[in-house]
């Protein structure tokens, strides 16, 4: 019978053992019961912009779109007009320079 007070011991360990499971247990009884009486807060709040706005955006962005292309337009025509008088301006140079070279043409 020398195993009684080893085994005493144990059962008082797990007395203790018992009630901190208990003390535990209930805690997270009571943490369930505040939760469960918290309100839950509203969801947020999402804008969304007026029609008008998304509309008179779109149209903005249409004009400068087309303003865009028209300038694009004229520069191409600038640049073929200069492109035209450029080679204008060569063909004549060259055909003084020609004559120039062949001992001034005509007399």
């Amino acid at each position: 019978m020398t195993d009684l007070p080893a085994a005493s011991a144990e059962a008082v360990e797990a007395a203790k053992q018992g009630e901190q499971f208990a003390a535990i247990l209930a805690a997270l009884q009571a943490q369930q019961i505040i939760q469960a009486q918290q309100p839950t807060p509203p969801p947020p709040v999402i804008v969304q912009p007026s029609t008008a706005a998304t509309a008179g955006k779109w149209l903005a962005i249409c004009a400068g779109g087309s303003m865009l292309m028209i300038t694009v337009a004229f520069a191409a025509v600038a640049l073929a007009i200069a492109a035209g008088c450029t080679a204008i301006v060569v063909l004549v140079v060259y055909g003084i320079w020609r004559d120039v070279r062949s001992g001034g043409g005509r007399r």
